[in-house]
C-alpha cells in the first residue's frame, strides 16, 4: 500500500502498452489530486485519475521540452506544498534516464515526503515485444543499457565506446535514434565487427511499433529509408538474430491499429480489453455519461406497485443495474417479481439479469428493438401491463409497438444519458495528427454526442478514419450525421463489432 503521509509519487508508467503499468502505479493515480505527465505516457492511464484531478502536461519531445526540467521540479514541489497528492507520471522507469533522481533530490531538499514507484523499462520490454530476448544462454549472459542522448562525436563523452565495443553482452541504447550513425561508427572504430546485428525499434509495445533490422554498417541507412521515428531504442548484439523467429506481438490481427472507443468509462473496458488482446491500441474517448434521474417520485410509484405488471422488459445492462439498485433503495427484492415474465433485448442483458438471480423468459435472436417488439407481441396479450425500465433518450419503437398491440405500457426513465467526459482538444489533436485508424460506436447516442463534441465542421478530419458501428440502427444515425460507415456488425454485440472489424481488416489485407 502507498504511504498515507506521502505527498508526491514519482511513478514509472512503463513503455506504452496499456497493461504494462503496475498495480501500485494505478493505486497512486486513483488517489492523486494532481497528475504531471510526459509525452510518452499512454493517455489511457489518465482515466485512472479522479474526475476532479488536475492533469498537467509537461511533455518532452526529442530536442523539444514543453517545460524545462528545473520548472518541472518546482511544479511538483509547489503542488505538493499546496497540500495536494502529486503523481509525477513518467514513461518507462523514473530512475533509468528518466531524471527521476533530480526530482527526488528537489523533494528531499524541500522536506516533502515522496515515494518512487518503479516502472517497466523500455530497455527490456521493447526488445521482448520485437522478438528479441536481451539475454539468451546460447548467445549472451549480460546486458548493458546506455543513453544515446548525447552526441557521440563530441570532444568529451561519458560513453566509453572502447569498452562497449569489446563487451560480449547485448548493448541497449535508449533515446539514440537521431545519433544512430555516430553510435555505430564509434563501435566499429573501437573494434566491434561491422556485421554485428542491430535492431532499431520505434514506439515499442504500442500499435505503432515498427522494427528495422540490419548491421552496424547499414542500420543508419535502413532507418532513414524506413522513416523510423522516436521514441526508439537500439539493440546491438547476436540476440537480434532471433527477432523474426520469436516475434509474437506484430502477428496479432489488430497489430498496428489505433482504435477510438466512445463508450462510457465504465462500459469501455470490455471492448478495450478485446481490442488490446488482438494487438490494437485503444484510445478512450467517452462520449456518454450515465447518471441518475433528477426525480424518482414517478419511478418509485411504479416500482412500489410492481406486482401489477405481467411483463418487465429490459433493453440494456444499464437498465438492469439501475432497476435493481432502485428496488433495493425502496426495500424491495426479487421476491416481488414472482409471477412476472421478463424480457431482455440480448444475451448480455440476459446474462446480467442472471447475475441478479432472474432468468429472462424471452430474448430475441436479433438484438434490437424491432426484433424484441416482434417477439413480445407474440407473447403479450392485449390489455396486459408492461413495465419498460430504460433511459431518458431510449428509442420509442418498443414502447409504440407494444401500445399499438394493445398492451398497457409504463416507461420509467431509470437513468439519464448525458454528454461524456471526452476532451475536444484531445480528440482534435488525435485526428489532426492522424493517430486514429478506427472509431467505434456502440449506440446512436455515442454517435450524436461524438459529433456534438467534435463539431460538424470537423467531420472532414475523419476522411481517412474507418467508422465501425455495432448495428444498423447506430450506422443509420452515423450516416444521417454525415459519417461514412465502413463497418456494421451483423451480430449487434461487442463480440459482433470486433468480428466485423477483423473481417474488414482481413479483406483489406
Amino acid at each position: 500500500m502507498t504511504n498515507t503521509n506521502c505527498r508526491a509519487y514519482l511513478v514509472g508508467a512503463g513503455p506504452g502498452d496499456y497493461k504494462l503499468i503496475t498495480l501500485k502505479a494505478v493505486e497512486c493515480l486513483k488517489k492523486a489530486d494532481v497528475v504531471i505527465y510526459d509525452r510518452l505516457v499512454n493517455k489511457r492511464y489518465l482515466d485512472f485519475a479522479k474526475e476532479e484531478a488536475e492533469l498537467i502536461y509537461v511533455g518532452k519531445a526529442s530536442s523539444c521540452h514543453s517545460l524545462p526540467q528545473d520548472q518541472i521540479n518546482q511544479l511538483i514541489v509547489n503542488k505538493a506544498k499546496e497540500g495536494k497528492i502529486v503523481v509525477r507520471l513518467k514513461g518507462g522507469d523514473p530512475y533509468l534516464f528518466g531524471r527521476g533522481g533530480e526530482e527526488a533530490e528537489e523533494l528531499t531538499k524541500e522536506g516533502i515526503p515522496f515515494e518512487i514507484v518503479p516502472g517497466i523499462t523500455s530497455a527490456i520490454s521493447v526488445p521482448a515485444y520485437a522478438g528479441i530476448p536481451v539475454t539468451h544462454r546460447d548467445f549472451v549472459s549480460s546486458v548493458h543499457i546506455i543513453t544515446g542522448h548525447e552526441r557521440p562525436e563530441k570532444d568529451v563523452s561519458n560513453i566509453n565506446y572502447e569498452l562497449l565495443a569489446h563487451l560480449k553482452g547485448t548493448l541497449i541504447f535508449l533515446m539514440g535514434l537521431s545519433k544512430i550513425g555516430g553510435i555505430c561508427r564509434n563501435l566499429i572504430k573501437h573494434g566491434k565487427p561491422e556485421n554485428t546485428p542491430v535492431a532499431a525499434i520505434s514506439k515499442g509495445t504500442t500499435s505503432a511499433q515498427k522494427k528495422v533490422v540490419g548491421t552496424l554498417s547499414d542500420i543508419q541507412e535502413k532507418v532513414i529509408r524506413e522513416r523510423l521515428l522516436p521514441p526508439s531504442i537500439i539493440v546491438v548484439g547476436e540476440v537480434v538474430n532471433l527477432h523474426d523467429r520469436l516475434d509474437w506481438f506484430q502477428r496479432k490481427p489488430l497489430s498496428g491499429k489505433r482504435i477510438l472507443v466512445t463508450r462510457t468509462r465504465s462500459q469501455a473496458s470490455e471492448l478495450a480489453q478485446k481490442i488490446a488482446d488482438l494487438g490494437g491500441e485503444v484510445y478512450s474517448f467517452p462520449t456518454i455519461k450515465i447518471t441518475e434521474p433528477e426525480d424518482y417520485s414517478f419511478i418509485d410509484e411504479k416500482l412500489r406497485k410492481i406486482k401489477k405488471y405481467h411483463w418487465i422488459v429490459f433493453t440494456s445492462v444499464n437498465g438492469v443495474e439501475a432497476f435493481f439498485r432502485r428496488l433495493k433503495t425502496i426495500e424491495k427484492d426479487i421476491r416481488d417479481l414472482a409471477g412476472i415474465k421478463i424480457g431482455a433485448i440480448g444475451e448480455k442483458t440476459g446474462a446480467f439479469l442472471k447475475e441478479k438471480g432472474v432468468f429472462a423468459d424471452y430474448i430475441p435472436g436479433e438484438y434490437q428493438g424491432e426484433a424484441l417488439a416482434a417477439g413480445l407481441k407474440e407473447r403479450i396479450k392485449a390489455g396486459e401491463k408492461v413495465l419498460l425500465p430504460t433511459a431518458d433518450i431510449a428509442r420509442k419503437i418498443l414502447e409504440d409497438e407494444l401500445r399499438d398491440h394493445g398492451a398497457v405500457v409504463d416507461k420509467i426513465d431509470l437513468y439519464r444519458t448525458l454528454p461524456g467526459e471526452g476532451k475536444r482538444n484531445l480528440l482534435l489533436e488525435w485526428l489532426e495528427q492522424k493517430e486514429i485508424d478506427i472509431v467505434t460506436f456502440a449506440s446512436s447516442s455515442t454517435v450524436r454526442n461524438f459529433i456534438k463534441i467534435l463539431g460538424p465542421e470537423n467531420i472532414v478530419l475523419l476522411k481517412d478514419v474507418k467508422i465501425a458501428c455495432i448495428g444498423p440502427v447506430t450506422a443509420r444515425t452515423a450516416e444521417e450525421l454525415g459519417l461514412d460507415v465502413a463497418v456494421t456488425a451483423k451480430d449487434y454485440t461487442i463480440d459482433g463489432l470486433i468480428k466485423a472489424i477483423l473481417q474488414e481488416e482481413a479483406l483489406k489485407d
